[in-house]
């Protein structure tokens, strides 16, 4: 390489790392201005709710009067139909990601249902309500209760649940399944004792984040009919101590409710209302964080 050349690939080095320099302080840039919007967003809630957000905000049931206002049935409600929604998507979306990571061929009919499951995962939320009330409201007959409300939201949740289970299922390396299966074991005994145990944190990870999605979910349980001002809790006296045939009411749309309202205290309670979901929401993202730590540091040995 003669002086020339190297003169000109020094130039095209020094240009690449100046346009490397420009995309890194405009990404950085575009991250501050996020987070500084979000901040602004967060101190007036947060100042909005002050005063208003105290234990007997956290107790109390809906009223007319803001002073006496709470979210006792809207939490109540949010807690049992995420509860409800993994109970049903969870085995429905690892089933059928163990299915297709390790069962069939990859021929045009798994790719075709691969690329659905891409493209439910995008669909929007007010879809799925509609979905939703077609099927389980309607043509099953289950009314506007929180067992319909839970089948709604596993349809939302479903693909999100099944492609991070099939990345953790993917990420296990091939060498763990051909030792299993060298040393005599079946496919399912594989599946089961070596490849779910080196998944499981990826895959309780992606759940968990699915569920953050699903309980801060309005519209698709507006659609099916779920109420705005409750005072009972979907509860019985007899196992399972859930009442899936109740009406029901969660913590977004009693946030909705409350700022469609034209008094400017029940925008206050609203702004506490938010506090409280985005508490429970940073709770899950943390226990996500703090289960794939230990569990990955489990799965290591």
């Amino acid at each position: 390489m003669n002086e020339i050349e190297m003169f000109e690939t020094q130039q095209r080095i020094k240009q690449r790392q100046r346009v490397g320099k420009i995309f890194k302080w405009l990404a950085f840039t575009a991250t501050v201005i996020g987070l500084f919007f979000l901040a602004l967003l967060l101190i007036d809630t947060w100042n909005k709710s002050f005063g208003w957000l105290d234990w007997q905000f956290v107790t109390s049931y809906p009223s007319r009067r803001p002073q006496d206002a709470g979210i006792f049935a809207a939490l109540v409600g949010s807690m049992v139909l995420v509860a409800l929604t993994a109970l049903i998507a969870f085995p429905i979306g690892v089933s059928a990601a163990i299915y297709l990571e390790e069962y069939p061929s990859q021929n045009w009919v798994t790719r075709f249902i691969q690329a659905n499951i891409a493209n439910l995962a995008g669909v929007p939320s007010i879809v799925y309500g509609l979905l939703g009330l077609g099927i389980f409201v309607r043509t099953f007959g289950l009314g506007r209760s929180i067992l319909a409300g839970a089948l709604t939201m596993s349809l939302l949740v479903l693909p999100i649940v099944i492609i991070s289970a099939q990345e953790a299922i993917r990420a296990v390396p091939p060498s763990i399944r051909q030792a299993s299966l060298a040393l005599g074991a079946t496919r399912w005994q594989t599946i089961w004792n070596q490849v779910l145990p080196m998944a499981f944190p990826g895959i309780l990870t992606g759940t968990i984040l699915a569920l953050s999605r699903a309980i801060g979910e309005t519209a698709p349980l507006i659609t099916i009919g779920a109420l705005t001002f409750i005072a009972f809790l979907p509860v019985s006296a007899n196992p399972p101590f859930v009442d899936v045939t109740s009406a029901f009411t969660v913590l977004p749309i009693q946030i909705f409710n409350w700022t469609s309202r034209p008094q400017a205290e029940f925008r206050n309670i609203a702004a506490a209302g938010i506090i409280v979901l985005l508490v429970i929401l940073l709770g899950m993202n943390s226990i996500a964080i703090l289960l794939r730590n230990r569990l990955s540091k489990r799965a290591t040995y």
